[in-house]
């Protein structure tokens, strides 16, 4: 009996230590500076039902996740490919309506209080920008939507809240988004993209372009490295989930040699095909890295 007694004693002293430890890190979230953040975020990401089953979708899905799921499972960074009609689209591919990619985010919005997530937009190459493009994405996320500003790389969450969206929109022909305007530009997110389905040459000219950039709480954009590969057109294997394996198990060895080259520190944004648990847990633990000084 008083065995018993004394294991429940623990176990109420369990509780309350985790229970302080959980405060603790939601106080830190709010604490959180939008530069000292490693965002997780996914390539494609709205392709989960792209073209035919079977037939075309393996040649142009990503995700097999919806844009929902995504963030439930800790995606924060979105890159969605549109055309003149308001259809997410992969090269000539077309899928369901960009009004399904918002509603899937206002659904998780609705459910969370703390999340930033940032929401690229682009209308993809060989199709033509969707007229008033921007007006309808300021009506529809109007009131969830960060301005333009470049104090906001180094503000808190806490200080960004109760506005959750740092939305990029990349016309190709139409004028981009103005300085103070609800949506940001495309120079606020860069990337140095490779063509090519070699894992390696990929993994170093990331790891090269990554040396060149400066650290985070110095730049007043975010940086993207995707750890993917693209399929050829004249090699035999043109399946993105078999291709895009060839470099997905290496996303740790990536971070490890960030950590190795003296470079974690300019880390920012980590995408990936098809994202699972292990891929958000690396950058979560990157950012708590970064807030105990070890990053």
């Amino acid at each position: 009996m008083g065995a018993e007694v004394s294991k429940q004693v623990q176990r109420r002293k369990d509780v309350k230590a985790q229970r302080k430890i959980l405060i603790d890190l939601d106080k830190t979230h709010e604490k959180l500076c939008v530069n000292e953040i490693v965002w997780p975020g996914t390539h494609n990401s709205a392709t989960n039902k792209i073209g035919v089953p079977l037939v075309s979708r393996p040649f142009a899905q990503c995700q097999k996740l919806s844009i929902y799921k995504q963030l439930v499972r800790g995606t924060r960074v979105l890159d969605v490919r549109i055309q003149e009609t308001r259809l997410v689209c992969h090269g000539p591919l077309k899928t369901y309506n960009v009004d399904v990619v918002l509603d899937d985010i206002q659904n998780f919005l609705s459910e969370t209080q703390g999340e930033i997530i940032i929401l690229e937009i682009r209308t993809e190459f060989g199709h033509k920008d969707p007229p008033e493009f921007d007006k309808y994405l300021e009506e529809k996320l109007g009131e969830f939507l960060i301005h333009q500003d470049d104090r906001v790389f180094g503000k808190t969450i806490a200080e960004l809240l109760p506005k959750r969206i740092i939305c990029v929109w990349k016309p190709r022909k139409f004028p981009p988004p103005k300085p103070g305007s609800p949506l940001w530009n495309a120079g606020y997110l860069r990337d140095n993209w490779i063509d090519t389905d070699l894992p390696c040459t990929k993994f170093e000219s990331n790891l090269k372009y990554l040396s060149d950039q400066p650290p985070c709480q110095s730049r007043k954009y975010f940086y993207r490295v995707e750890n993917t590969v693209t399929p050829q057109a004249d090699n035999p294997v043109v399946c993105v989930q078999f291709v895009t394996d060839r470099i997905h198990r290496y996303a740790k060895l990536f971070i490890s040699e960030c950590f190795s080259k003296e470079i974690v520190n300019r880390l920012q944004i980590y995408s990936t095909d098809f994202i699972d648990e292990d891929f958000v847990d690396a950058c979560v633990g990157i950012t708590h890295a970064r807030i105990e000084g070890q990053a």
